[in-house]
């Protein structure tokens, strides 16, 4: 694929959603890589912000209603090379579960000591220093 082809894919908004000392991650049926566990996220839409976009894709993988809280960063992801946008969310009402069964096979309530389990080569970094303090507190 051609760097402006990649420009022109639409970008990827991801939730981080914590909860009771906890991050979610989901395990995608078809992993991007070494991108199996994540967090819920998804393209977004025309006329759509990357907060909006986290939001919807956490409700629809996800069943969680959440909120926006801030955008944590941007970045180019090194594996997919497709623009990434981060965004804290808090849990507004809902249980977690698969809802997406196409795009999802599993989901996990992770614990700060356990992220590079599930996610060995390490976070973005504006993602990690969040998740330190607020899973840390």
């Amino acid at each position: 694929m051609t760097q402006q082809a990649a420009e022109e894919r639409p970008g990827i908004a991801a939730a981080i959603v914590v909860q009771e000392g906890r991050v979610l991650m989901v395990r995608r049926r078809v992993s991007e890589g070494q991108l199996s566990w994540q967090f819920p996220a998804g393209e977004v839409e025309a006329g759509e912000s990357p907060e909006e976009a986290a939001v919807r894709e956490t409700a629809e993988e996800t069943g969680l209603v959440v909120a926006a809280v801030k955008l944590l960063g941007e970045r180019m992801h090194p594996k997919t090379r497709r623009l990434m946008s981060y965004t804290a969310c808090e849990v507004v009402s809902g249980a977690a579960e698969v809802v997406d069964t196409d795009e999802l096979d599993a989901l996990a309530w992770v614990a700060l000591a356990e992220i590079p389990e599930y996610v060995p080569y390490g976070l973005f970094e504006p993602v990690q220093a969040y998740l330190d303090i607020v899973l840390s507190s």
